[in-house]
């Protein structure tokens, strides 16, 4: 039933970067919710560095919203959350608030069933989903197929050490790869490219 194991810092999230560095937010108590450590989220970001700022991102399965918060810390043009749990998204909506981040928003629904509609192109998405319920490869394939994602989108993925690399659209080139404990996270760029022409010249 639980998302991940639980880690330190349950109960609030640090802003480790940007223009709330240091803040403080609520997390509610809820089964399974693991925000992203303080350790993963600076390696992420890091790699992030020359790309986000002004970037459309999408916060799929967003719990604490440690990574949709700390991309609008580092002045990402807009970020959309999506959370299944009432209570969660509220606190979501909350902690926005407390931020004044007006390029924020919530959504309070079913990740897969927000996607399988067309979207709009990001330019960054993160997808940390609840472990061992399956979800992952259809995330991935409906963020492909219905126009999420620009050329060129990074999309970053956390997910079990135990199922190897998870499996990305043909058009997807793994960027950047590392392992904490139970968990691996990966960053990849899509490119249209491939994609359309269906090899690379």
């Amino acid at each position: 039933m639980h998302k991940k194991p639980r880690s330190g810092g349950a109960g609030q999230i640090r802003i480790i970067g940007g223009l709330w560095r240091g803040r403080k937010l609520p997390v509610p108590d809820s089964a399974g919710l693991r925000p992203t450590t303080d350790r993963v989220r600076e390696t992420l970001f890091n790699w992030l560095a020359p790309d986000i700022q002004g970037a459309r991102c999408l916060d799929c399965f967003a719990g604490s919203g440690a990574l949709g918060l700390e991309a609008l810390s580092r002045h990402a043009a807009s970020v959309t959350l999506i959370e299944l749990e009432r209570p969660v998204a509220q606190q979501l909506e909350k902690n926005l608030a407390t931020l004044g981040a007006t390029a924020g928003r919530v959504i309070n629904t079913n990740t897969l069933q927000w996607l399988a509609q067309q979207g709009e192109p990001h330019d960054l998405v993160f997808i940390d989903p609840p472990f061992r319920k399956g979800l992952l490869e259809q995330t991935l394939t409906l963020l492909e197929n219905n126009s999420w994602l620009t050329d060129g989108a990074l999309v970053y993925v956390e997910s079990e050490v135990e199922n190897g690399l998870p499996p990305v659209p043909v058009s997807w080139q793994l960027h950047r790869e590392k392992v904490a404990g139970q968990v691996a996270y990966r960053l990849y760029i899509r490119s249209g490219a491939i994609k359309e022409e269906g090899h690379a010249d």
